[in-house]
C-alpha cells in the first residue's frame, strides 16, 4: 500500500471535521451560522475533499464507506484496519485542535456542543433509524455516482457533497446526521461525551452495508452488462 493512501484519508478527515465541528462549535458560540449553514459546510467540505483527494486515496473519510466497499469486493480487504485508523486519527486529531482553538473561552463542554459531537434529540431508536437510513442514502449514491460502470463519474463530487448537505438539513436537528462513524468519534473521545456514541458507529455501518448490498445485488454492471 502507498503511505500517500493513508495521508489522504488521514487530511481529507481531518478536514472534513475540522470544518463541519467547527462550524456547529462557532454557531453554538455567535449563532452566526444556524442549522442551514451548518450543512452547506459539510457538504461543500465533502465536494472538495472528493475532487482533491478522490484520486490519491479514494476519498473515504468515513469507516461505514470503507467497510461497505471492502465486503462489496470494491476495495482491498487488507488495507481496511490502516485506511479506518487513518480515518479516525484524522477526526480525533482535528475535534483536539478545535478544543484547542475554543479553550480560552473557559465555557463547558456543553456550552461548546461537546465539540460538535453528535446526540440524539430524541429516543435512540429514532437516532439509531435515522443514522440507518441517513446512511443508507448516502452509500447508494456513492455506489450509483462514483461506481456504477455507466456513472457520469466526474460528477460524483458533487452528487455525494449535496446529498450530504440535504441529508444534514433533514436529519440534523433529531439526529445530528451524522452517517460517518469518524466524524462522531473524534469530538465524542476528545469532549468525554460517549454515550451515545454506538449509535454513531453501528447504524452508519449497517445503513452502508445494506445500500451495498442493495447495489450489488440489483443495480451493479453484471458480465459486461449494466
Amino acid at each position: 500500500m502507498k503511505n500517500n493512501d493513508l495521508v489522504g484519508e488521514f487530511l481529507g478527515t481531518y478536514i472534513l471535521v475540522f470544518a463541519g465541528c467547527l462550524a456547529v462549535v462557532v454557531d453554538t458560540m455567535h449563532s452566526n451560522l444556524g442549522s442551514v449553514g451548518i450543512s452547506l459546510v459539510f457538504g461543500f467540505v465533502i465536494v472538495a475533499l472528493i475532487y482533491a483527494f478522490g484520486h490519491i486515496s479514494g476519498a473515504h473519510f468515513n469507516p461505514a464507506v470503507t467497510i461497505s466497499f471492502a465486503l462489496m469486493g470494491e476495495f482491498d480487504k487488507k488495507k481496511v484496519l490502516l485506511y479506518v485508523a487513518s480515518q479516525v486519527a484524522g477526526a480525533i486529531l482535528a475535534s483536539l485542535t478545535i478544543w484547542l482553538l475554543v479553550v480560552e473561552s473557559n465555557k463547558e463542554m456543553r456550552e461548546l456542543s461537546y465539540l460538535g459531537a453528535t446526540l440524539p434529540s430524541g429516543s435512540v431508536i429514532q437516532s439509531f433509524v435515522l443514522e440507518f437510513i441517513l446512511t443508507f442514502i448516502l452509500m447508494l449514491v456513492i455506489y450509483t455516482s462514483a461506481v456504477h460502470g455507466r456513472a457520469i463519474k466526474s460528477f460524483a463530487g458533487l452528487a455525494i457533497g449535496f446529498t450530504v448537505g440535504l441529508e444534514a438539513m433533514i436529519g440534523g436537528a433529531i439526529s445530528g446526521a451524522s452517517m460517518n462513524p469518524a466524524r462522531s468519534i473524534g469530538p465524542a473521545i476528545v469532549s468525554l461525551n460517549l454515550e451515545h456514541l454506538w449509535i454513531y458507529i453501528v447504524a452508519p455501518i449497517f445503513g452502508a452495508l445494506f445500500a451495498g448490498v442493495i447495489f450489488v445485488k440489483f443495480m451493479k454492471c453484471k458480465d459486461g452488462r449494466c
